[in-house]
């Protein structure tokens, strides 16, 4: 990050973003249509790309007053027409119980109609507005979570951001709301911002509000690069879409993923914020640059375009050549057990180990409680068996429960003979069918290694 930092020719800056690009290339006409977020949605709508719904709108006042309160759904996001920056959002999650006048809050907060009420006076009387000019409130639908995201996600709904210039997508972050930020997906406010390779649509690197760079989710193991975002080259085709409908020639596209509809477009930005470099540690000049004056004819063009220049190329080429999926040293992976019991863990992707293993508290959440009893209360010193014949070593865990084979593994830790259990794991897309042993694993970062017998598939990048 520092030596980024320092370069400061590959950082794009505001003032050389507002002179550069916003100013040559998004005309005033653009400017207005992406600073009124209703306008803008329905010219959004009318191109075909998917937006919330729009549940209600108050201009003035007199509308105020006459408001039907109980036409409001259970939940909803009540936001300034003209705001920028995420200021006066209220995202409101359901009805307060045994209450009509009453909802909760993202805080788990309670706002009444009267809140509203004042909150709204303030949106129309210019507070949240660009200039501070008067404005309107409105009332649109709340998306629902993608289960995906529900663990790195407090409360609100995570967008992605989409840079486009010239028709191509040149950056992306995905933007997680934390309590900080009041489940707002807002950086300045605290929300996390994560890299986005451009190729891939996985996340690379994660920054903190504006800064401070972060490996895990707050408080959590839960790891933030390695993330595969759902329905990419769909998100870099709206992105695209946008600009073309909009007019606006540098812009920053928000899209959000609804559990139910899949990719929903929130909202234009005609000025960016620039917190995007950090997150991907990379320079945003130097990629606008690159894209500057290439003749982009159909959309189609301009995604191959990002997805070549600013992302892993190389990999889908290696993967396209070899048949085999790139993958790195630590993935995510879904391990299913005994009964269908599943867990998500991180797993060192070990090509110096033969065998898959599991750790002792791994086993008992895939249903292998037994397997690690049994096994734990004979603690079986191999040095008094290594003279025995196989089979006889073999008997030796005879009688254990869901027992498929043993495994002698020799380790720096010493000798051991394990137990070895049927099960399977998902990684990057294939189920895996594979006999893990077990073992203690207490002392290690990673509940599970994943050996060469089982990564037929994978072409391993120590680099990732």
């Amino acid at each position: 990050m520092l030596t980024l930092l320092k370069n400061r020719k590959k950082l794009l800056g505001m003032n050389a973003r507002n002179l550069d690009y916003v100013r040559p290339y998004n005309l005033k006409k653009s400017k207005l249509v992406a600073d009124d977020k209703i306008l803008s949605k329905r010219i959004l709508k009318k191109a075909g790309l998917p937006v919330p719904r729009l549940i209600a709108k108050i201009s003035n006042n007199e509308e105020l007053e006459k408001f039907d309160w109980a036409g409001l759904p259970a939940s909803f996001a009540l936001k300034p027409n003209r705001g920028f920056g995420g200021e006066g959002i209220v995202v409101v999650y359901g009805k307060k119980k045994g209450r009509e006048d009453a909802w909760v809050k993202a805080s788990g907060d309670i706002i009444t109609v009267d809140d509203l009420k004042n909150h709204i006076r303030n949106i129309i009387d210019g507070t949240y507005s660009l200039s501070n000019t008067p404005d309107v409130a409105f009332f649109e639908e709340r998306l629902t979570l993608l289960k995906l995201f529900k663990p790195y996600s407090f409360k609100g709904i995570p967008d992605i951001r989409v840079i486009v210039f010239n028709k191509v997508p040149v950056m992306a972050m995905l933007r997680l709301p934390t309590k900080e930020s009041g489940g707002k997906a807002n950086l300045h406010q605290g929300a996390i911002g994560v890299g986005i390779d451009l190729a891939t649509g996985t996340t690379t690197t994660a920054v903190l509000g504006k800064g401070r760079h972060i490996e895990y989710v707050p408080k959590t193991r839960l790891l933030l690069s390695g993330i595969r975002i759902p329905y990419w080259k769909d998100i870099l085709k709206f992105s695209v879409q946008a600009q073309e409908a909009s007019g606006l020639g540098f812009l920053g596209a928000d899209v959000a993923i609804d559990k139910e509809r899949g990719p929903v477009f929130l909202e234009l930005n005609a000025r960016p914020g620039l917190s995007i470099q950090i997150a991907n540690l990379a320079g945003l000049k130097e990629r606008l640059e690159r894209v500057k004056g290439i003749k982009i004819k159909t959309l189609e063009r301009g995604i191959r375009v990002g997805m070549d220049l600013f992302g892993g190329e190389i990999e889908e080429e290696v993967e396209e050549i070899s048949g085999k999926k790139v993958i790195g040293v630590i993935e995510k992976v879904k391990v299913i057990g005994k009964d269908g019991k599943e867990a998500e863990v991180e797993a060192k992707i070990d090509t110096g180990a033969g065998l898959t293993a599991i750790d002792f508290d791994l086993a008992r959440q895939l249903g292998f409680e037994k397997t690690v009893e049994e096994y734990q209360k004979l603690d079986v010193d191999y040095e008094k068996i290594k003279d025995l014949e196989k089979a006889e070593k073999e008997d030796v865990l005879k009688g254990i429960p869901d027992i498929v084979d043993t495994a002698i593994i020799h380790s720096s830790h010493g000798t051991t003979l394990r137990p070895m259990v049927r099960i399977s794991f998902v990684l990057d897309g294939f189920v895996i069918p594979a006999k893990a042993s077990i073992i203690d694993r207490s002392h290690l970062e990673y509940p599970m290694i994943i050996g060469k017998r089982n990564l037929g598939r994978f072409l391993v990048d120590v680099n990732k």
